[in-house]
């Protein structure tokens, strides 16, 4: 699975960004699409996952109600949805698929994700 997120960019506090996780690849439809962050200086973490028929979505607790994940199987992409922007969700996002859903695994760091792509920049300006 190949996956590429795009979308990022440069927001003013309180703005929106729609991030875009483009997949190819065999069954690619049929794995969890998961969205994890990185700051200058700051260990990655896991921000949402969507499972593959978009019934079971999870969020960490610092986007919760300002961030949705939702997906496109039809186009093979996922997206993430960001709004309220704050100026502490400044990172590298990237884009990850696995064929497992984490479920609480996902908050408590147990994963392994299988596939990730490329970073895109979000910045958040004060």
């Amino acid at each position: 699975v190949q996956l590429q997120a795009s979308g990022g960019g440069l927001v003013q506090a309180g703005g929106s960004l729609r991030l875009s996780c483009a997949a190819s690849g065999r069954s690619s439809k049929s794995y969890v699409i998961a969205w994890f962050r990185q700051a200058p200086g700051k260990e990655r973490e896991f921000v949402a996952a969507i499972t593959w028929a978009g019934g079971s979505t999870y969020y960490a607790d610092s986007v919760k109600g300002r961030f949705t994940s939702s997906r496109d199987n039809a186009k093979n992409i996922g997206y993430l949805q960001m709004d309220s922007l704050k100026p502490e969700d400044t990172a590298v996002y990237y884009c990850a698929a696995d064929i497992r859903d984490y479920g609480s695994g996902w908050y408590q760091g147990r994963y392994d994700v299988d596939y990730w792509g490329k970073g895109t920049q979000v910045t958040v300006s004060s």
